[in-house]
């Protein structure tokens, strides 16, 4: 890669790149800026969502910028549609200068397929594992389709992170201290927490008939001694 392509840019000339690029087929875009933290950190960030047909291309453009760190792929159940988001970071390490870029792709619950990228980014094997296995995206391509989470006899066409049909059945839901456990061995005693008392229900505070002795109240205008006057008192008295 030139160090022309290095070369560090601000947020929206990648957002412009993309545009010029891949014109409309981006769907959306949009580019944030905000600050964190005491020292007021600067905090850039490109959001582009775009037709599943350019995702492989829209990943190669971005590294023809800079490689990019990427943190992980999400996804979303949108009801009629899943959303996968790739959350990816260019000029890692540059301070000040680090834009996230956030591509985001909607498929059909129909046909959830994706094209892998772990071709051109390795690491996103175990992120793209995981959301065949939780909520149910095909990743066309993917090197190794193994689970990572879920157990080897775990029921094919239920996904955890699904909300419709395909999400966990209630009859799945288990007390997971339950789970394995001898049906001979009791349940285990759990102590009812106490009820909290009203304010109306709140006992009253006991009068014992003891008063607090009443403060002496002086006369208006009189005034204690000054402690020197006081002491040449006690002075007049010995004499």
């Amino acid at each position: 890669m030139s160090e022309t392509a290095k070369k560090l840019m601000i947020a929206e000339e990648v957002a412009g790149r993309f545009a010029s690029k891949f014109g409309d087929r981006i769907i959306s875009s949009e580019v944030k800026h905000w600050h964190e933290g005491v020292k007021k950190t600067p905090i850039n960030s490109v959001w582009l969502k775009i037709e599943t047909g350019i995702l492989h291309d829209a990943i190669e453009e971005l590294i023809s910028i800079d490689y990019p760190h990427l943190g992980v792929i999400s996804a979303v159940d949108m009801i009629e549609e899943i959303d996968v988001l790739y959350h990816m970071t260019i000029f890692f390490g540059s301070k000040g200068s680090e834009i996230t870029v956030n591509l985001m792709v909607s498929v059909p619950k129909e046909n959830p397929v994706v094209p892998t990228i772990s071709d051109l980014i390795p690491g996103a094997v175990y992120s793209e594992r995981e959301k065949q296995e939780m909520i149910g995206v095909i990743v066309e391509g993917i090197p190794d389709e193994r689970g990572l989470f879920l157990p080897d006899d775990f029921p094919e066409g239920v996904y955890p992170w699904r909300k419709d049909d395909a999400g966990i059945p209630e009859d799945m839901v288990k007390d997971l201290w339950a789970v394995g456990r001898p049906e001979d061995r009791p349940n285990p005693h759990v102590k009812p927490k106490p009820e909290k008392k009203k304010k109306s229900e709140e006992e009253p505070v006991k009068d014992d008939g003891k008063k607090a002795p009443a403060e002496e109240v002086k006369p208006a205008g009189e005034e204690e001694p000054a402690n020197n006057e006081a002491a040449e008192e006690v002075k007049s008295d010995d004499k």
